[in-house]
């Protein structure tokens, strides 16, 4: 060949070596943009492994906000990756270690808290993310939540009732009055209240306004107690009586229904935490145990919504049990309030499961599903109870406060209102 002819073919080669290298370029595509749980996905994983180090871990999470559940997974391969580079592997649930995860939210931001459990100790860490980093759900939601602290206290709460100008709150040991004053709620008064038989690990209670408006009746394991307001004493002031009882426990029913006609009562386990099932009057159907129940407005008439121990939401109606789906995010505490922003009542729940951060959301029940009518919103705590309050507007919540060193626990009384967006 002359030489004339390789170096005309040089450029040829040239330019066959960099079509080659600029197809594979082209097939593999741009870097792909990074997306909107990219950066607090990244963030939460370095706080994780500074706390756990080195490792494999059971990854949990939970979704108490309004990110799709679709994005879930999503959020978790992210999650996963990023401890992956930084040394944490993801492993089944018989790891000694855990991470538990919880997508939470208020009005303003997400909040992202991921608790670490390491044998007996368990560390936090928390990042923050912006409200609009989610798509926005196609359905806008028809209520939005809001909280009041109402009393703040380090004794433990079980059970609060506004009624008047007074709010009665109920403890383990004492009835307290409270009364309304400029500078909020003052106590007022209180009652002891003897037990002679053994309480509960987990004592609860229920407090219902009287019929005439004018008192309340209060019932714990094994006592029952009733007040009544003095109007014409000099000053006007509360009376309260306690006694024994193994009477049923009064089950909320919501503002505007005929309490006083029939209202419906459950035996509660004495040693336990939970109702054992029977209710009076009979509703003509076998209920399991369950840890709250409450009276909501159905088509037909009324039903009873209960939560079992075994975490089943089920309505009882027209003499048949039948399982509510849409529930799974559910905790065992729900008070009912009718709303004049749908057709059918919202159900105010909490969340499912044990967190450091709890969320209460409202759901309405048209049939057999609870479909969420608002987004969640954060409680700076863990509820406890929930209660509908006499004005069928709002909700009363207990919320436990975890302590901090050298500090107890503390325990507010929240009142929650649902406004119609």
């Amino acid at each position: 060949m002359h030489p004339g002819a390789v170096f005309r073919k040089l450029p040829t080669l040239a330019l066959l070596y960099f079509m080659l290298v600029c197809g594979i370029a082209c097939a593999q595509g741009p870097a792909p943009a990074a997306g909107p749980w990219d950066e607090p996905a990244g963030a939460l994983a370095a706080q994780v492994a500074d706390l756990l180090g080195p490792g494999s871990a059971h990854l949990i999470i939970r979704n108490l906000s309004s990110i799709p559940n679709d994005e879930i997974p999503a959020i978790r391969r992210i999650l996963e990756q990023d401890l992956q580079e930084r040394g944490i592997r993801a492993s089944g649930a018989d790891a000694a270690n855990s991470i538990r995860v919880t997508l939470s939210e208020n009005l303003r931001e997400r909040l992202w808290v991921a608790e670490v459990i390491e044998g007996s100790e368990t560390h936090v860490a928390m990042v923050r993310v912006p409200a609009g980093a989610s798509r926005e759900q196609a359905d806008a939601p028809t209520v939005t939540l809001r909280a009041q602290i109402l009393l703040t206290t380090t004794r433990p709460v079980l059970a609060a009732l506004e009624t008047g100008q007074s709010l009665i709150v109920v403890e383990p040991d004492q009835l307290v009055v409270f009364a309304h004053s400029a500078e909020g709620w003052k106590q007022q008064d209180s009652f002891p209240i003897l037990h002679k038989r053994p309480s509960p690990r987990d004592p609860r209670a229920v407090v219902a306004a009287a019929s005439d408006g004018q008192g309340f009746r209060a019932a714990l394991e094994g006592v029952v107690c009733a007040g009544a307001f003095e109007a014409d004493a000099q000053p006007p002031a509360w009376t309260v009586q306690c006694r024994e009882s193994d009477d049923p426990w009064p089950i909320p029913t919501p503002a505007g229904e005929a309490a006083s006609a029939s209202p419906l009562r459950a035996f509660a386990n004495a040693s336990r935490d939970y109702f054992t099932g029977v209710v009076t009057p009979s509703l003509g159907v076998d209920l399991p145990p369950f840890y709250t129940a409450a009276a909501i407005p159905r088509p037909d008439g009324a039903g009873l919504l209960i939560n079992g121990i075994d975490g089943k939401v089920q309505l009882a109606e027209t003499g048949a049990l039948k399982p509510v789906s849409g529930t799974r995010d559910w905790g065992s505490d729900f008070a009912v309030l009718p709303s004049a922003c749908a057709a059918s009542a919202q159900i105010i729940a909490s969340g499912s499961g044990e967190a450091l951060t709890d969320s209460l959301r409202a759901f309405s029940l048209p049939a057999l599903e609870a479909i969420p009518s608002s987004a969640p919103l954060a409680m700076e705590g863990t509820v406890t109870a929930l209660f509908s309050a006499t004005d069928g507007k709002t909700v009363i919540a207990i919320v436990r406060k975890p302590a901090v060193p050298a500090q107890p626990d503390l325990y507010e009384v929240d009142r929650v209102t649902a406004n119609c967006n």
